[in-house]
């Protein structure tokens, strides 16, 4: 068996985080992913990371993150030789992918119905912060702003301490990985159909799915869900000090919270229904406090757990991409070299394993414009072609 999208070509026309992400996604899954960046603006991510070196060399973190198994060409679609050498790109393509400003495009005559004419089973993909209509659809925003903008932000942190921004880009990365679905989505359909397909992903939507119970329940009886930092409706099911740091507890349903209270030799403490424990909940949590004390963090993670009670100690990253469960998963792959990079690294693949031909890395990230000659070569254009698209700045 051959891994699900090999034979498939996607165009990455996208930059930062959300779009590329998507496109990794597939790559990682087999799909010949052609990035195409301008020869003088690339993608901001090349120089976004914890490297400095790496940022200045073009090859920061922020874009390694994702672009194992992609190729790159530069490409100026500001010029008509630049956008008629994406048109005979498209026309041997299964998918385009872009994040550009609403519009954008179709005012370069590369919007879908333009492209769709050169080849009618394209799937044209649209990665934006609030889509492709609506009254704010022209406005541009990066995941922090979304944040902002969505609510997350007014329902995270404490009540001492809110809004607060979530650690990670957490909606670009859902972004990307809804993206991915969509994308797969899409070619499923076209397999059935062989119809092309129009995709309009949106930073705004996929945060309102990130909260999707909260908005329903926001919906029903119009109570904002509040920062409560670490503390959650069970007392059971919270974060507590220890000896040496915090341990997060997870007896959330009714059987785990008596698990909990008769290992801790508390049965006492047992309730029958969930109304009784919010209505016990602040004597419970001091009771709780007062014992989770009596040892470190480590210790009551393996205590508990060995007893089936959910707990784990608060990890920094070290710690946790330490850990051998993670090692053991094949979430990481690890390149031994890579062109502009000295030394090894290592990236994030998919969040998934399948039992055979799943993802995998096959080659590093490439640089700014390693493949154009390939890519374009492969495409009828000759070397001197290629040199003089070069020298006008199209390429």
């Amino acid at each position: 068996m051959a891994r699900p999208f090999e034979g498939i070509r996607i165009i990455d026309i996208t930059h930062v985080l959300a779009g590329p992400f998507a496109a990794y996604q597939l790559a990682l899954m087999g799909a010949d992913v052609i990035k195409v960046e301008h020869p003088d603006d690339p993608d901001q991510s090349r120089d976004s990371g914890s490297d400095n070196a790496l940022n200045h060399a073009g090859m920061g973190t922020g874009f390694m993150t994702q672009a194992s198994n992609k190729r790159a060409i530069t490409l100026n679609l500001k010029t008509p030789q630049g956008r008629d050498i994406l048109k005979a790109l498209v026309a041997t393509a299964d998918v385009l992918v872009e994040n550009y400003r609403p519009g954008a495009f179709e005012v370069l005559g590369l919007g879908y119905e333009e492209l769709r004419k050169i080849n009618p089973t394209l799937i044209y993909a649209s990665f934006s912060a609030f889509g492709q209509d609506g009254p704010r659809r022209e406005q541009t925003a990066y995941d922090h702003v979304i944040q902002s903008t969505s609510g997350i932000m007014a329902m995270t942190g404490t009540p001492a301490a809110s809004p607060i921004k979530i650690g990670a880009p957490a909606i670009d990365y859902a972004t990307g990985t809804m993206g991915a679905f969509a994308l797969a989505s899409a070619l499923f359909q076209r397999e059935r159909t062989g119809q092309g397909q129009r995709i309009d992903m949106a930073m705004l939507d996929v945060a309102i799915i990130l909260m999707a119970s909260h908005v329903t329940g926001y919906l029903r009886n119009g109570t904002h869900p509040k920062p409560s930092g670490n503390r959650t409706g069970h007392a059971t099911s919270m974060a507590y000090q220890t000896e040496d740091g915090i341990v997060m507890v997870g007896a959330s349903n009714l059987r785990q919270q008596r698990r909990l209270w008769t290992v801790l030799e508390h049965p006492e403490m047992i309730k029958r229904t969930n109304d009784e424990r919010h209505a016990d909940h602040d004597r419970e949590e001091k009771l709780l406090a007062e014992i989770m004390l009596t040892r470190t963090a480590a210790e009551w993670e393996e205590w508990l757990q060995a007893r089936h009670v959910p707990a784990c100690r608060v990890r920094t990253m070290g710690e946790a991409l330490a850990d051998p469960q993670i090692v053991s998963r094949g979430v990481l792959h690890r390149h031994e070299s890579a062109p502009g990079i000295d030394g090894s690294f290592s990236v994030p693949v998919t969040a998934f394993k399948f039992a055979h031909d799943g993802p995998r890395v096959d080659f590093p990230p490439p640089r700014l414009g390693q493949h154009t000659d390939d890519v374009l070569g492969a495409l009828g254009y000759s070397a001197t072609e290629i040199a003089a698209f070069r020298a006008a700045g199209v390429v």
